[in-house]
């Protein structure tokens, strides 16, 4: 997938490769922030994608247009990659991953550039869940998640304690993982939302379905971390 220019006014004045030290690894990600930002969103991506995620780098660069900054963060290091290939444990191992999401979201308040901005999860697919259980935990404050086609069944005993306003965006044609989600909703705060995309399928493939999803996440950002 292609993806658009920024126009020249609205390009970053920050996009930059970090590495971020958690207790025990070092994870990579891309950090890019807008003149003037008014908020963080961190990405958890899904299972078998990473911070190079054409799908998430351009919902990122739709954020960017309304002064949002971004962090595309892989998750597991290069070496855990390479052995999550051969067993397919470590990605489903929930727990982890929001256990690493509150760790970066604690990075990203400390560190100059982005300490004084409101942050949000932006999580796809497995990470959807990840994102939930590290809003749940309340160790760093969050205003706001978004889940594109995510899977909240993941987090389902942490639900009701997330306190974030959560939309859940969700493909017309997903059946599986509609329902899901739908049950998912009846846990949540009074302030979350589910969002169907028509004609959509679990990867929002078909033609204008992810413009459509992406433009849905940055109306929630924009209205939670304005």
């Amino acid at each position: 997938m292609s993806v658009p220019d920024t126009p020249t006014n609205l390009r970053p004045i920050r996009d930059k490769n970090v590495q971020i030290p958690l207790k025990y690894i070092t994870l990579d990600g891309r950090l890019t922030v807008p003149k003037d930002a008014h908020g963080l969103v961190i990405f958890a991506h899904g299972s078998g994608s990473s911070r190079h995620s054409s799908r998430n780098w351009y919902v990122a660069e739709i954020l960017h247009d309304q002064k949002i900054a971004t962090l595309l963060i892989d998750l597991l290091t290069d070496k855990e990659e390479q052995i999550d290939l051969r067993t397919r444990h470590l990605r489903f191992d929930i727990p982890l991953l929001a256990d690493r999401l509150v760790e970066i979201a604690s990075w990203a308040k400390n560190e100059p550039i982005t300490q004084h901005l409101k942050l949000g999860y932006f999580g796809s697919s497995t990470g959807g869940g990840a994102a939930l259980i590290a809003a749940a935990r309340k160790t760093v404050p969050i205003s706001a998640v978004v889940s594109r086609g995510g899977r909240p069944d993941l987090a389902r005993e942490y639900l009701s304690q997330v306190d974030a306003p959560t939309l859940l965006i969700v493909g017309e044609k997903d059946l599986t993982v509609l329902e899901l989600n739908r049950d998912a909703l009846s846990k949540l705060n009074k302030h979350s939302r589910l969002h169907i995309i028509p004609g959509a399928t679990h990867l929002f493939e078909e033609p204008g379905t992810l413009k459509l999803a992406a433009h849905e996440a940055m109306k929630w950002f924009k209205l939670y971390l304005g």
